[in-house]
């Protein structure tokens, strides 16, 4: 499985439960700028059409913890474009946008954790080995 690279473990316990609780926080601060931006479409072109259905659809994928490298440097990507006004989008304070992409950047260094449809995918395995027959 190519994927199971991308993370170097599934922590469970306390350390999971951060992990979901960052992944929730980034991804629906995420989802609530994208709605916030989609409500002010009305005559904007289509790359912030595309930035901000990138925005909701990683803000979504985050909540869930599917793809989370990639849906967080997703995330990181459309704040930076906000921040620099690259995508006009409501007001935004450098430091949310700074605090996020950092949020974000962690997340996509540490993974998503157990508690996650990655993790669940392609989490932990028990590998079972049968006992040795003396038949051999």
């Amino acid at each position: 499985m190519p994927l199971q690279r991308l993370f170097s473990t599934f922590p469970s316990g306390r350390p999971g439960i951060g992990l979901f609780l960052l992944r929730a926080a980034l991804g629906g601060t995420a989802l609530l700028l994208g709605t916030l931006e989609l409500t002010a479409l009305i005559g904007r072109s289509p790359i912030v059409w595309m930035a901000t259905s990138i925005l909701l659809a990683s803000g979504a994928g985050l909540i869930i913890g599917f793809m989370t490298p990639l849906a967080s440097s997703l995330v990181g990507l459309c704040v930076l474009g906000i921040m620099f006004t690259w995508i006009p989008a409501p007001p935004l304070t450098t430091m949310v946008a700074v605090l996020m992409v950092i949020t974000a950047s962690a997340i996509a260094l540490l993974g998503p954790g157990a508690f996650s449809v990655d993790g669940h995918l392609f989490g932990r395995r028990e590998i079972v080995i049968p006992p040795r027959s003396d038949e051999q």
